[in-house]
């Protein structure tokens, strides 16, 4: 495998820092990734200039989670100028939000018995802004479910006891943040999301790939993503949405893309 263009850091939601994903990425024989934590790039700095002089790449990325009606749609953006003021404000806003959804999700646990307490969650997240997989990680400290998915299944995840709404930001308001930061909106594990009708919407206001290759996708969905692709000039992309060790996600770079597929991309840059 080339490239894994879908990757997280401890930045976000990842176990691993970002020089260990480079050690690791080249330990793999990769030659590009790309960091695409949520709603930051702090980690990309870092993972450059540890990859500085080995011939990896590393792709500046970032994902944005959004909602459209019921459903989570994600938002991919590579080759992103992560330094403008304009995106890191924008970033810093979501990241808010964020921090007070957490708060107001561990007053939610506290009231259905699971007693979680907020500076224990921030010390698990770190430098990262708190994300549902580290209430996920304290409930488990605490003894009150057995893993991650275990969490999500009875709490967290939508329509469950503990789960509060994160700030509504609708895909079409990420697809403008990725451009605004010259960066290449791609759309992200579309079989999750089972929205395909967005994807025509999404194509006529600038984006400009889709991540066909994912290891949740079953064969029949990567023809058929690999269609759309084709059918509206759009970049096919793909990884592992590698977490770390011990998670629920494949390890680094065992689902991703060729060359052709990063030469595409930069052409979508140059365009």
């Amino acid at each position: 495998m080339y490239a894994d263009l879908h990757i997280h850091c401890t930045a976000s939601d990842g176990k691993l820092a970002p020089e260990q994903v480079v050690a690791l990425a080249l330990k793999k024989g990769l030659s590009v990734i790309s960091l695409t934590d949520h709603d930051t790039t702090a980690g990309i700095d870092q993972a450059q200039e540890a990859a500085r002089g080995t011939g990896l790449e590393v792709i500046p990325g970032i994902e944005i989670n959004t909602d459209w009606e019921e459903t989570e749609v994600h938002l991919l953006g590579y080759y992103i100028e992560y330094n403008s003021q304009s995106l890191q404000n924008t970033l810093q806003e979501i990241r808010q939000a964020r921090e007070q959804r957490a708060k107001t999700m561990i007053t939610k646990l506290a009231e259905l018995g699971v007693e979680l307490n907020y500076e224990q969650v921030k010390g698990i997240a770190g430098e990262a802004t708190i994300c549902r997989p580290h209430l996920a990680q304290a409930m488990i400290e605490g003894g009150y479910v057995t893993s991650i998915k275990d969490a999500f299944e009875r709490y967290l995840s939508r329509g469950k006891p503990g789960y509060v709404p994160r700030k509504k930001l609708d895909p079409l308001s990420a697809l403008e943040i990725i451009k605004r930061a010259k960066g290449i909106p791609v759309l992200a594990h579309p079989g999750l999301a089972e929205r395909d009708d967005l994807i025509p919407i999404l194509a006529e206001n600038g984006l400009l790939g889709i991540e066909v290759y994912y290891p949740l996708h079953t064969p029949d969905m990567v023809a058929k993503y690999s269609d759309y692709c084709h059918k509206h000039r759009l970049v096919m992309t793909g990884g592992t949405d590698f977490h770390g060790p011990g998670t629920e996600y494949p390890s680094l770079g065992e689902v991703g893309v060729a060359k052709k597929s990063v030469d595409n991309l930069k052409l979508m840059r140059n365009l």
